[in-house]
């Protein structure tokens, strides 16, 4: 994971919690109407930012896979 990954997480965690912040409003307000097309957004941002964390995971692990074999007592093996 770099710099550019964590980056790309941060700012679709924020888009989302700015969404999940307007379905707030909106349920509060009363503007149920809106705040259903409001929920579909925030759920779509969720999906996202889900489905990218996933990917970014999957990529790590199939990283730390290649990596050779550790040894207790000398360090990494090569």
């Amino acid at each position: 994971m770099d710099s550019s990954d964590r980056l790309m997480l941060d700012a679709k965690q924020a888009i989302l919690e700015e969404q999940h912040r307007r379905f707030q409003a909106l349920q509060k307000e009363g503007k149920w109407a809106e705040a259903m097309q409001q929920f579909q957004a925030t759920m779509h941002c969720a999906s996202d930012l889900l489905t990218d964390s996933l990917t970014l995971l999957e990529r790590v692990l199939e990283t730390h896979r290649r990596l050779p074999p550790e040894n207790p007592q000398n360090g990494p093996l090569a």
